[in-house]
């Protein structure tokens, strides 16, 4: 046993080198926060980052909207035909499909 001790360098039998080496590897592979998972979570966090950005912008376009239809009775008049299919009284409603 003592000659197989010998055989290692002694900077790695040294107790802060192993317990440094331990700590690395606990850290980096077996804890619940390793090393892999904070890689996957800044991943996520990106892509959630990503859709947020989308949705603010979604939400201004919404509200600009919002704010033309409580002010402007020829933008009510538009979007109620565009979106509810309304009509004048003497008018005909054409709906063109494309395949």
């Amino acid at each position: 046993m003592n000659q197989f001790l010998s055989t290692i360098p002694p900077w790695i039998r040294n107790k802060y080198f192993i317990a440094t080496a331990v700590f690395l590897i606990i850290v980096i592979f077996l804890d619940k926060n390793d090393l892999f998972t904070q890689i996957e979570r800044k991943k996520e966090l990106r892509k959630l980052e990503k859709t947020k950005e989308h949705y603010t912008k979604q939400i201004e376009l919404e509200r600009k909207e919002l704010e033309s239809l409580k002010n402007n009775p020829a933008t009510i008049e538009k979007y109620a035909r565009e979106k509810y299919l309304m009509k004048k009284d003497n008018e005909d409603l054409f709906l063109i499909t494309e395949k």
